[in-house]
């Protein structure tokens, strides 16, 4: 199809309320709707909106039913799955951080990080030391201008250096690392995985965090990202890993949807602290949202029976 210039005028708020009755959206409260409109913006809520439309989309006809507050109700799920998920990331990606400094610091010394040696690319390793010296001179952390006021290095030890490094950052190491350094595996070990998985889950999460910073809409979309799925965990893992389309039939892995994220966060906090409440508190929210579908995110028929989520 060849590409054409974008003509698309931009609308009032009451324009845009009036475009949406006119493609039979229901507009329970004027009011409501426009101050929505006003502060979030008719794109943001269209995401939400999308799947009430009628077949081709591209009309713009909503199906028989199809109501503004039923799609804001998903936008405010959608909101507080986000703030839910990224709370739990801070407390995993805090501790593969913790384990990493741990165990390649014992065997390689405080700056092992910046050994050319331990690392199969040297393109990928210069890259992300810029990085690091980008995030090192950017940094106004007191810990960090007394280093530099202290010390003659051009970088900090580990423990001090990931306190200011990016997650993303971590992960490029961690990914980059040679295959044959035991270390690798050690730390992938230490939750239960294989080097290739914990290497997918970093970088998964990574992305995961990324849309969640950017308010990027998780409810029902299909992630870029997609994680490796574990052969052999030690831990409990999922026994139903594949997701049958009821209409098509189609056979589908969950790794491509949230669902999967969520039972990879369960995991690695089954890992970190045992007692986590991070089931209860999702079961909870769905139970705030009855309308939300979980077959939207990529659950399984049978997800409630597996022993990951009970």
């Amino acid at each position: 199809m060849p590409k054409v210039p974008y003509t698309k005028p931009a609308l009032t708020f009451v324009d845009q309320l009036q475009q949406l009755k006119n493609r039979g959206l229901t507009i329970e409260d004027d009011n409501k709707c426009l101050f929505l409109l006003e502060t979030i913006s008719y794109y943001r809520l269209s995401g939400y909106w999308y799947p009430m439309l009628e077949h081709p989309k591209h009309t713009h006809k909503f199906k028989q039913s199809s109501s503004f507050n039923a799609a804001f109700n998903l936008y405010c799920f959608d909101r507080e799955l986000r703030k839910l998920i990224n709370a739990e990331l801070e407390k995993i990606e805090v501790a593969i951080r913790a384990k990493m400094i741990y165990i390649l610091s014992h065997s390689y010394g405080a700056f092992w990080f910046r050994d050319n040696t331990l690392f199969s690319n040297q393109y990928n390793f210069n890259k992300t030391r810029e990085k690091l010296e980008i995030e090192f001179e950017r940094s106004e952390e007191e810990f960090i201008i007394a280093f530099k006021n202290k010390y003659t290095d051009s970088l900090p030890p580990c423990w001090i250096m990931f306190e200011i490094s990016s997650f993303g950052n971590l992960s490029s190491l961690y990914k980059n690392l040679k295959k044959s350094i035991p270390e690798k595996r050690a730390v992938a070990n230490h939750f239960g995985l294989d080097r290739g998985t914990f290497e997918s889950w970093m970088h998964s999460i990574v992305y995961i965090r990324n849309l969640c910073a950017h308010h990027s809409r998780l409810w029902n979309r299909e992630l870029r990202v997609t994680a490796i799925l574990p052969n052999n965990p030690r831990n409990q893992w999922l026994n139903n890993t594949a997701k049958t389309n009821s209409v098509t039939g189609l056979v589908t892995s969950i790794n491509k949807r949230i669902y999967c994220t969520l039972s990879i966060i369960i995991y690695l906090l089954n890992v970190i602290n045992p007692n986590h409440n991070f089931k209860s508190k999702f079961k909870a929210l769905l139970h705030k949202y009855p309308d939300v579908d979980p077959a939207a995110m990529g659950f399984t028929s049978t997800w409630g029976q597996e022993p990951l989520w009970q």
